[in-house]
């Protein structure tokens, strides 16, 4: 199971049982691989991204990062992996797509196909320690 004890207490008392607290779980898991998926592939995609992360010294508000790979793994609920860029990278402590391509304007903003990720959000770790947004363009951002 992938709830604390609290968690699975409370999920009892509104009426599920062990069967349905199994099936919860493995549903968990099952969305943090296909998120886990979505992420490396909109980073495989393409090779400069732009975030909303506060650099020292950046003269944009939504820096440039050339995409070396991103490497994220799952164990049950649980999503982490190493970003990195051309000249460094972060730890990946969790992750999600927070807007995805649709229609005719996927193209405009560097997706490739309706329903890519546009817009995703990682939860950087060390040196970092904050969530940010990448994007495919500086548009996508605003």
């Amino acid at each position: 199971m992938h709830f604390d004890q609290r968690t699975q207490t409370a999920l009892r008392e509104v009426g599920l049982d062990t069967d349905d607290l199994q099936a919860a779980s493995e549903r968990v898991a099952a969305l943090v691989d296909e998120t886990a998926t979505a992420l490396g592939a909109f980073f495989d995609a393409h090779d400069v991204v732009y975030s909303d992360m506060d650099m020292a010294h950046s003269a944009s508000d939504y820096p440039e990062h050339a995409v070396d790979y991103c490497d994220v793994t799952t164990h049950a609920a649980e999503m982490r992996g190493w970003l990195r860029f051309e000249t460094w990278g972060a730890y990946v402590e969790d992750g999600r797509v927070l807007e995805r391509a649709s229609g005719d304007d996927a193209a405009d903003y560097g997706a490739t196909d309706s329903g890519d990720p546009l817009v995703v959000e990682l939860s950087l770790g060390p040196s970092v320690h904050e969530r940010v947004r990448f994007a495919p363009t500086r548009e996508a951002l605003e």
